[in-house]
């Protein structure tokens, strides 16, 4: 992962260098971001998912490829097909992000939320990134990802916050990691499996075959 310079709250990011093609990249402000000023970076920049990290370090990734593309666009459908029958909480896109309780701002690239967790969403967070935790998130590989970043996210940042449920699935390796608020993970290698919800989204089913480059 690359690191540049440090900038202003008011900055457009204009790199076309190499590594930014390629892989995601840090940002490391002068001072810290206010969440005012990390709301107008993120929408200077609106054409760049951004993350934010506990210590104030943000993270730029790049668009995906065509195949990461389809894939993730194939595990957001499922998810958003599952709410619509399921017809309880919230089914989120990877536009979404979350301030966690560690100060971090992240983005899944599809979760959900509980009516439980959402009652404790005040309406004045509603326009902002909201102050609770996914019940459930799905990560996704892409050819710009790291999987050692990937892992890290999945136990440092949503299931140390609180998250109940994750599947990392990495078309590239075709391995697919689950990771439980009680601290288990199972890894399974290979697609022809399919996923489970367990008890926290019930009947939510994914058949690993649909997400095979």
């Amino acid at each position: 992962m690359a690191t540049v310079r440090a900038l202003r709250a008011g900055e457009i990011i204009t790199w076309i260098g190499e590594p930014f093609l390629s892989e995601a990249f840090e940002l490391t402000p002068p001072r810290r971001f206010s969440e005012e000023q990390f709301s107008r970076f993120c929408a200077k920049n609106a054409h760049l998912r951004i993350e934010q990290e506990p210590n104030g370090k943000l993270i730029i990734m790049p668009p995906v490829d065509f195949d990461s593309g389809a894939n993730e666009g194939i595990v957001t459908a499922l998810l958003s097909n599952w709410w619509l029958s399921y017809q309880k909480g919230k089914f989120f896109s990877p536009s979404a992000g979350f301030r966690l309780p560690d100060g971090s701002l992240r983005s899944a690239d599809g979760c959900w939320i509980s009516d439980e967790r959402l009652k404790t969403v005040p309406s004045s967070e509603h326009k902002k990134f909201a102050r609770v935790v996914p019940d459930f998130v799905i990560e996704v590989r892409s050819s710009s990802d790291r999987l050692s970043k990937l892992k890290k996210k999945m136990t440092d940042a949503w299931i140390k916050n609180g998250v109940r449920l994750a599947w990392l699935i990495d078309p590239i390796e075709e391995k697919t990691y689950i990771y439980r608020q009680d601290g288990t993970k199972e890894e399974i290698t290979g697609f022809d499996h399919v996923l489970s919800g367990e008890d926290v989204c019930p009947e939510l089913k994914l058949d690993l075959k649909k997400v095979k480059n």
